[in-house]
């Protein structure tokens, strides 16, 4: 252990020894630099913009560029960066995690490699846990930026679309990281590329990395809407697929089960929906609602594809009859069947976009980050997001004094000690910051203070501005400060001058389960060399000491006659509370783990669909695109109709029966010729007249418009479909353990299951565009619509997890106003039928 420990050690020594060398190349630099006059060091940016632009590299100008802000710093902010600060802009800067103790100085520190990566004009982002504290570094540390005439930004949760546009167009934009995430996933939700806000993800450096990749690693970021399926027309849907009859208004392939509308279907369903073309584009939603109607009622049979229980509807696996509670059939197929079934239709919020910090965050080309604590996390931080720990030295030694911890038989023994500890160091003036991991014990200690008569402020990470100024206030002589889970981060304590000699003095109630959040919190005291002193009070009824069995040491104690009053330091106590919290930080590290695991299958599928989506904006022409859908569908239908391996069994009719109604006219295909050919012949014919069919459609509008309708059925279909799939997915995660397979990998299941309904969404978005594309009707007034309006869904502030699926209600209309479509008839009569 002493030699895994040394060869850390000696590692992160080694860093510092290379580092050191570059600060001398800085320091060397500052006789030329100093001299400069506030124009000749402003003129160094475009001077190092040109150099690299003529083939130098951010790294060859390092040492020149950190001299240049060490200067600027001076003069602009009247502080400069130490010795050890220039290490931490090193490490910053290659892409590491600083671990800088409190008080030295990191959000100066992070102007250094800010200003070098940001000469780039790839643009930067700093990221903070809260919008007080973007606010305040954007204002203090973008003068500096300013004078050296780069741009600043700051991105904030009230602004409008033009104002985040301009944040993220600067050089150096500051956000939290909610609001980064929030902004990605929208700009992925839009319509026209003009709306997107986020240029493509190049540098950022997270400020408090740890609470941000992994305190709030396992928080997904939600945008959520109402899913635009309203029971009602489940309903109605199902009410009118009762009437129809087999063979004359709707034909049902046995062996594909595949089922779709005759033209007498289609026309008894314009007639049933007063509606003249149900193939229209603002019909999607109602032939939708129709065939999965139809699926449910011909297709899907209860007791053997699904049961009833408990007035839900369970799903039935096929291959092995068990049912599959907590999955749902996807594309609203299982709210047509609860229809059909006369059970509560679910018509539950929908998730339209999601995703983890862990995934966002390690989308970056380059990614660092800066804490007072992250050594013991060290493991993460390289093996999720490639990044080491650099433990950069303190600017002066530390001469804090760390105690033992006490440890009392019963909680009420030990609150009684910290009272009397805290009351004793009030009365000599020494300031007093005790933590506290429960609000509860916050309230208690502050109600046990107030009857001894001692003033205090309590900190319960609420009020972000507010909690600077306590924190601020934390320093001064007599002040008690109470801080739950180490609230007012990013905010030093600074000692009066007439307590300097003392310090400050923190009080721990009890271990928090990460020797880190301990580790944050013995940091408040003792920054730039300052005096101060530490101590943990524990008791036996600790939920952390009660994990490892604090039986034996009780019943110790009560043998030894040992009452609440008197504590015992014992260095065998703290080596346990040691273990069990390394235990649990390793079950933590694992759930995370595991939670990339299951999120990978999702981000792939996102990366696609996004990169899709964004090649579809920027495209002038979708023509080739969508024939090579039209290809793959007209493919697949042949394949399915044509599986079996003896002649007389293809379904060819059928085939002529799909293509008629989907994709192409009575007539231009017919049976007797298909059965000539081979299945592999079928389907050049077929297609040439798709594109015979698509040039005739062309020639009835202007290009532009043709091109502009191809773009709304795409986005429509697309965004449709992919909510669906997120919806389904969702269901598929949180029913994958329910399933009592036995001897079977969850995850590995997960990940089957996930592709395979990844490759049929992909089917099945190829197959409706080419329908649409096929048999609608063109509008004069094309616009590209959102399929359901998004709201994001803020994680708590106090780092609870976010609920899933929140129901976000937009905009109601009446049933009698004029419909917004434009079309001038009411909303009842016009939209409303298919909402």
């Amino acid at each position: 252990m002493i030699g895994i420990l040394k060869k850390v050690f000696d590692v992160n020594q080694r860093q510092i020894k290379r580092m050191q060398k570059t600060v001398e190349q800085i320091d060397a630099l500052e006789s030329s630099i100093k001299p400069l006059t506030d124009e000749q060091l402003k003129g160094k940016t475009l001077e190092f913009k040109e150099r690299l632009t003529k083939g130098e590299t951010v790294d060859d100008l390092l040492p020149e560029a950190f001299a240049v802000v060490r200067e600027a710093a001076t003069r602009v902010l009247g502080m400069r960066p130490y010795g050890v600060q220039l290490m931490g802009g090193i490490a910053l800067h290659e892409g590491n995690i600083s671990e800088m103790k409190t008080g030295e100085g990191k959000t100066l520190t992070s102007t250094l490699p800010v200003y070098l990566n940001a000469l780039t004009g790839k643009g930067v982002h700093v990221v903070t846990v809260n919008e007080y504290l973007a606010q305040r570094d954007a204002s203090e540390m973008g003068q500096l930026h300013e004078f050296l005439g780069l741009t600043v930004g700051i991105n904030l949760n009230s602004m409008s679309r033009e104002e985040k546009q301009e944040a993220y167009a600067a050089d150096i934009t500051y956000s939290t990281n909610n609001e980064l995430g929030f902004d990605y996933l929208r700009d992925n939700m839009v319509l026209y590329k003009e709306q997107c806000v986020q240029r493509p993800l190049h540098f950022a450096i997270i400020d408090e990395v740890d609470s941000i990749l992994v305190d709030e690693a396992r928080t997904p970021l939600i945008i959520s809407g109402q899913a635009q399926k309203s029971t009602e027309l489940y309903m109605f849907a199902n009410a009118f697929v009762r009437t129809l009859e087999n063979e004359k208004d709707y034909s049902f392939d046995v062996k594909t089960k595949n089922v779709m509308l005759t033209e007498d279907g289609i026309t008894k369903a314009e007639k049933a929906f007063h509606i003249e073309n149900l193939f229209d584009l603002k019909h999607v939603a109602l032939l939708h609602h129709i065939n999965q109607g139809l699926r449910a009622h011909v297709v899907m049979h209860r007791d053997t594809d699904y049961v009833v229980q408990e007035g839900e509807i369970v799903i039935v696996d096929q291959f092995t009859g068990r049912l599959m509670k907590g999955r749902r059939y996807s594309e609203g197929l299982h709210q047509a069947i609860e229809a059909k079934e006369g059970v509560e239709i679910q018509n539950e919020s929908m998730t339209l976009a999601t995703i983890t910090f862990q995934n966002y965050f390690r989308m970056y080309e380059k990614l660092s980050g800066m804490t007072g604590t992250a050594k013991t996390e060290e493991e993460e931080f390289r093996n999720i997001y490639n990044m080491n720990v650099i433990v950069i030295p303190t600017n002066k030694p530390i001469i804090r004094d760390d105690r033992a911890d006490l440890i009392f038989k019963s909680m009420e023994g030990k609150f009684n000690a910290v009272v009397e500890d805290i009351v004793n160091r009030h009365k000599k003036g020494q300031p007093v910051l005790v933590g506290t991991v429960a609000i509860e014990t916050s309230e208690l200690i502050s109600k046990m203070l107030t009857r001894k008569g001692v003033r205090h402020n309590i900190l319960n990470a609420k009020n972000h501005a507010r909690e600077a100024d306590i924190i601020a206030e934390a320093g001064i002589k007599g002040a008690v400060t109470i801080a739950t889970n180490m609230a007012g981060r990013g905010t030093d304590i600074k000692l009066g001058d007439d307590v300097k000699n003392v310090g400050l003095a923190v009080i721990g109630t009890e271990r928090h389960e990460s020797r880190r959040i301990d580790n944050q919190l013995r940091g408040r005291a003792g920054r730039q060399g300052d005096p101060g002193v530490t101590q943990f009070y524990l008791s036996m009824e600790d939920e952390l000491m009660r994990r490892f069995g604090s039986d034996n040491m009780k019943a110790m104690m009560d043998r030894l006659g040992m009452d609440d009053s008197q504590p015992i330091e014992s260095k065998m106590v703290s080596r346990a509370v040691e273990s069990a919290q390394k235990r649990v930080e390793g079950n933590n590290y694992d759930a995370r783990k595991q939670l990339l695991q299951y999120d990978d299958v999702l981000r792939q599928q996102r990366e696609v669909i996004y990169k899709q989506r964004q090649e579809v904006m920027e495209s002038d022409n979708l023509r080739g695109i969508i024939e090579g859908m039209m290809k793959s569908t007209v493919e697949r239908a042949v394949a399915l109709h044509t599986q079996e391996e003896i002649e007389e069994d293809w379904n060819i009719k059928g085939l002529v029966d799909y293509l008629n109604t989907n994709l192409l006219q009575d007539g231009d295909v017919k049976e007797e010729e298909l059965r000539r050919l081979a299945p592999e012949e079928m389907s050049e014919p077929i297609i040439a007249k798709l594109i015979e069919r698509y040039n005739e459609k062309e020639k009835l509008m202007p290009e532009e418009q043709m091109r502009e309708f191809e773009k709304v059925v795409v986005f429509r279909v697309v965004d449709t479909k992919w909510t669906e799939h997120i919806d389904a997915m969702d269901h598929l995660r949180e029913g994958i353990h329910l399933r009592a397979y036995g001897q079977i990998d969850p995850l590995r299941e997960y990940q089957m299951e996930g592709f395979a309904m990844f490759e049929s969404m992909v089917a099945s978005i190829e197959e409706e565009i080419s329908r649409y594309i096929m048999k609608a009707e063109i509008e004069q007034n094309l616009e590209r619509q959102e399929v359901v309006q998004g709201e994001a869904v803020h994680p708590s502030s106090d780092g609870e997890e976010a609920k899933k699926k929140p129901v976000v209600k937009g905009d109601q209309v009446g049933r009698n106003d004029l419909c917004k479509c434009g079309s001038g008839k009411k909303y009842k009569n016009c939209c409303g039928i298919v909402q």
